[in-house]
């Protein structure tokens, strides 16, 4: 009896992380990540509570449905790449109507959470992002152009929005500079990944910059949305929603973007294409972080 415990308890274990994985929790811990940051940002003092707790979960099951919706849709193309075959629906370990079942059900509870507990307003712009990204993005650009990740970046970006409208129910300029922020950093983070997975993407015919226009003209093209990013980057303090403590954290990052990006240009190796798409992912936590330090930085001045 005991080992029949002990085995089902093992399986309801790797159910959950099979599960789990759908959701690309990396993925959407960034997401959760800038959202809140738009939270605390829409509001001189502190969140309150039941927004902070019921927007960082609705919110956050909303991607994770979305993700889980991606998986579903890109499976086959999943099981044909050496950096997407280990997720669970190649794998076997669950099933397209348990994963069709999973989402849903995940993405509509977030969905109520927000409507009844935040505002409807976040509600349906959640819900907008959910199909843009699970829609619009993975069913119709990703496998008809390769400025996919350009059009469908818009998804990608709109978390801050998420959490500003959270708090104030209203979409304000200053939500519309952390989504322009992340909107322009989108095309040279993923961009830097297509290079290093380019082969990849040729095999399993999907049209990614690197493999429609080559590897220069892609090099080319992450220099160019770096330098956007870099004057992007610089609108908040522009704008007046932040002051130097950010402005200083922004020069240096976006500093430290910009060598990545010139030196990829110069001369490419892949070991250098994943050094900057790693170091862009640190870049946009450690840029949203010196929102929020300068933030509240300057309220308690």
């Amino acid at each position: 009896m005991n080992a029949i415990t002990v085995d089902q308890l093992h399986k309801v274990g790797l159910s959950f992380q099979s599960f789990l994985a759908l959701c690309k929790p990396r993925v959407t811990a960034l997401i959760v990540f800038t959202a809140v940051i738009g939270m605390f940002l829409a509001t001189p003092g502190m969140v309150p509570l039941t927004i902070l707790l019921a927007g960082t979960l609705g919110i956050g099951m909303a991607s994770g449905a979305a993700a889980a919706f991606n998986c579903l849709i890109e499976q086959k193309i999943d099981a044909r790449m050496a950096r997407t075959r280990g997720r669970p629906l190649p794998l076997g370990q669950v099933t397209s109507n348990e994963t069709f079942i999973f989402a849903s059900i995940m993405g509509s509870l977030g969905l109520c959470i927000l409507y009844v507990f935040v505002n409807p307003l976040t509600m349906w712009l959640t819900l907008a992002t959910f199909v843009g990204y699970a829609v619009i993005y993975t069913v119709f650009l990703k496998p008809a152009t390769p400025l996919n990740i350009v059009i469908g970046g818009a998804s990608g970006a709109m978390p801050p929005i998420l959490g500003w409208a959270a708090v104030n129910n209203v979409v304000s300029p200053e939500a519309l500079i952390l989504f322009l922020i992340i909107f322009a950093w989108t095309p040279p983070h993923f961009w830097a990944l297509a290079l290093y997975r380019r082969e990849e993407y040729a095999k399993v015919g999907m049209p990614m910059l690197p493999v429609t226009h080559g590897e220069m003209f892609t090099r080319q093209h992450i220099l160019l949305y770096t330098i956007i990013l870099f004057a992007v980057a610089l609108m908040p303090y522009g704008h007046g929603m932040s002051g130097v403590i950010y402005l200083v954290a922004s020069l240096v990052l976006n500093i430290g973007f910009m060598a990545y990006a010139i030196a990829l240009y110069r001369q490419y190796s892949d070991a250098l294409a994943m050094r900057t798409f790693r170091y862009s992912i640190v870049y946009l936590m450690a840029l949203f972080a010196a929102l929020l330090v300068d933030h509240y930085w300057r309220i308690t001045l």
